[in-house]
């Protein structure tokens, strides 16, 4: 690849509280699902590391976990992975809803930038404009501006697609000039168990309600590839018997659909035969217990 001169390259990280719209963004913004998304907050476990390929740059994003107060140790790890990825990034893009406005979670948000915001270029993505007041979004960015420093302010729609140009220009203005940190093929660094495992769990999120699907973990056991179908093992946590039950749901219904609707998914994905095998295991508070979370694959390398 021939680097044009003053091409730009640096990292840019998602910020905002819970169901803020930022994982639907990233996939917007690269145009292919990197990131699940549902309607429900706290989706969003780990960081996923998104690139966008420009002639004249490239943008590393980094989408996180939503700012919020923990409940338990897994709510403190997903939080922790968000105020990292604020540490050695070139620019932070606080995303808010601006159909809401803002919310005591938004300005826990903001107390953790306060203090960024001093050394890193801000920029403000007043997101689902599409289904918001533009008075509203000029009041939140207003608001926002007497707490911290913004470089810009751009209203942004995941699903029309408003603002996404003007908000890649306002990142690639304020990035340093510099060589590619990836290939032009590459868009995630997620491994393939990951991503499998986090297709299983967006499933899990958009089917079941309440509690279920914040007290599930999707572990790969086992990914076989052959020419033309692909073999997958994988275990799903919940923490008490239960809730077991109810993911199998009545006659295996609920874990069937799950199955058939994350197996239409990898096959698309795959390009060919995918056979999902699903068992449904408890494991008891793993959310509360820091053993738990590391076997289940949260937690993170000492700095």
């Amino acid at each position: 690849m021939e680097i044009p001169e003053g091409y730009k390259a640096g990292f840019a990280s998602l910020i905002g509280r819970p169901n803020v719209g930022k994982s639907s963004l990233l996939n917007a913004i690269l145009g292919e699902k990197i990131a699940i998304v549902s309607d429900k907050p706290q989706t969003t476990r780990n960081r996923i590391l998104g690139v966008k390929h420009l002639p004249n740059g490239q943008i590393v994003f980094l989408d996180t976990p939503g700012i919020h107060k923990p409940k338990h140790k897994l709510n403190e790890y997903m939080v922790e992975v968000a105020v990292r990825a604020l540490q050695d990034v070139d620019v932070v893009i606080l995303v808010v809803d601006a159909k809401e406005g803002l919310t005591e979670e938004d300005n826990l948000v903001i107390e953790h930038l306060s203090e960024i915001a001093t050394k890193k270029p801000l920029i403000l993505a007043l997101n689902k404009i599409d289904i918001a007041r533009r008075e509203n979004a000029e009041r939140i960015k207003q608001e926002i501006e007497q707490a911290i420093g913004i470089k810009k302010a751009v209203a942004t729609s995941a699903v029309t697609g408003e603002g996404l140009d003007e908000l890649i220009n306002a990142i690639l203005d304020v990035l340093p000039e510099g060589f590619p940190f990836y290939p032009e093929d590459m868009i995630t660094d997620q491994p393939e168990h990951f991503w499998v495992a986090e297709i299983i769990r967006e499933k899990i999120f958009n089917l079941t309600r309440q509690e279920i699907p914040y007290s599930t973990a999707v572990v790969i056991e086992n990914i076989q590839e052959k020419p033309d179908v692909v073999v997958i093992d994988a275990y799903i946590f919940v923490e008490k018997m239960s809730q077991k039950g109810i993911i199998i749901g009545k006659s295996g219904r609920m874990l069937k659909k799950i199955g058939q609707y994350s197996r239409e998914e990898l096959e698309r994905f795959y390009g060919k035969k995918v056979y999902l095998n699903l068992w449904v295991k408890v494991k008891e508070k793993w959310r509360r217990k820091s053993g738990s979370l590391k076997e289940l694959g949260y937690y993170l390398k000492k700095e």
